[in-house]
């Protein structure tokens, strides 16, 4: 049902074309991104103690590492805090996006009330439909052309983990930027905790924001 659904050979040669253009704009894709310091390498953690961010929401220090993995894995200690920055703004975006979609719909029938009465219908309804294959080569695309080459550069220490070099509005000041960072480390982690709870209650209840 979901293949006679779709236009398979439009979604083929969109997917085609949107490989094409990213093995041609690989090519001027560099792995070194920019980062916050004037110098060519990023400032790279070592350990779980030269990270930001062990702290509770009290403010109190809290190493929350029962495994381990931080010692055992060190190596990987920025590709941990990447995902870890990734996820926590996914899940920063997915809790808005719960709550406004129960009020407020973008426009078309597709994505109205009538056709979607509950938001955790979307993903089911919307796979059916076609759009979400769009979102998944569109992810797909950007991830390819800039989450992995950025990626890379973290772990060759070229980069902090996170930094897109998006950082016209961020402050100058060292102290600054980093409460900005431990502020974004601490709401994603909540959003994290927050949007498996929108889930899950949704789930549960049937009903909407707020969830009861």
């Amino acid at each position: 049902h979901f293949v006679a659904t779709i236009d398979l050979p439009s979604t083929m040669k969109t997917a085609a074309a949107l490989l094409a253009l990213a093995a041609s704009a690989s090519a001027f894709t560099s792995t070194q991104m920019p980062t916050r310091s004037s110098s060519s390498t990023a400032v790279q953690a070592t350990s779980m103690d030269d990270m930001i961010g062990s702290f509770d929401f009290r403010g109190k220090e809290f190493k929350f590492d029962p495994l381990k993995l931080s010692e055992t894995y060190e190596p990987f200690l920025p590709w941990f805090r990447e995902s870890e920055i990734r996820h926590g703004r996914t899940a920063m975006l997915a809790v808005v996006g719960f709550i406004v979609a129960d009020f407020v719909r973008i426009p078309g029938d597709m994505y109205s009330f009538a056709s979607i009465p509950k938001v955790t219908d979307a993903h089911d309804i919307l796979v059916e439909k076609g759009p979400m294959v769009q979102l998944l080569l569109w992810i797909g695309l950007f991830d390819l052309i800039i989450t992995a080459p950025a990626c890379a550069a973290t772990m060759k220490g070229e980069r902090e983990p996170g930094d897109f070099g998006w950082t016209s509005f961020a402050p100058k000041d060292a102290a600054a930027m980093k409460k900005k960072q431990e502020s974004e480390l601490m709401n994603g982690r909540l959003a994290m905790m927050a949007v498996g709870g929108i889930a899950t209650q949704s789930v549960l209840t049937g009903h909407g924001f707020p969830y009861i």
